[in-house]
């Protein structure tokens, strides 16, 4: 069953902000461990040299949260 009310705006861009942190660090994170996917490319910019691998899992991680505190934002004022 579907709701309705319309979505914030600031729902709507945790939500963008998660999808896009979360499957680019993913993505990332396949690059670097297979080498040959090359999905959402433009979040290598946001890694610092040496540590891509790292900061592409503190992408997903970050993703995650931003996602559920958006989810909890829903919640709380829908």
């Amino acid at each position: 069953m579907t709701s309705s009310t319309p979505n914030s705006p600031l729902t709507v861009f945790t939500g963008l902000i998660c999808f896009i942190l979360v499957v680019g660090g993913a993505s990332g994170l396949l690059r670097e461990w297979l080498g040959w996917i090359h999905f959402m490319g433009f979040v290598r910019y946001l890694t610092v040299d040496g540590y891509e691998t790292y900061s592409y899992a503190a992408m997903v991680i970050l993703g995650v949260a931003v996602g559920a505190a958006g989810d909890a934002l829903a919640r709380r004022h829908g």
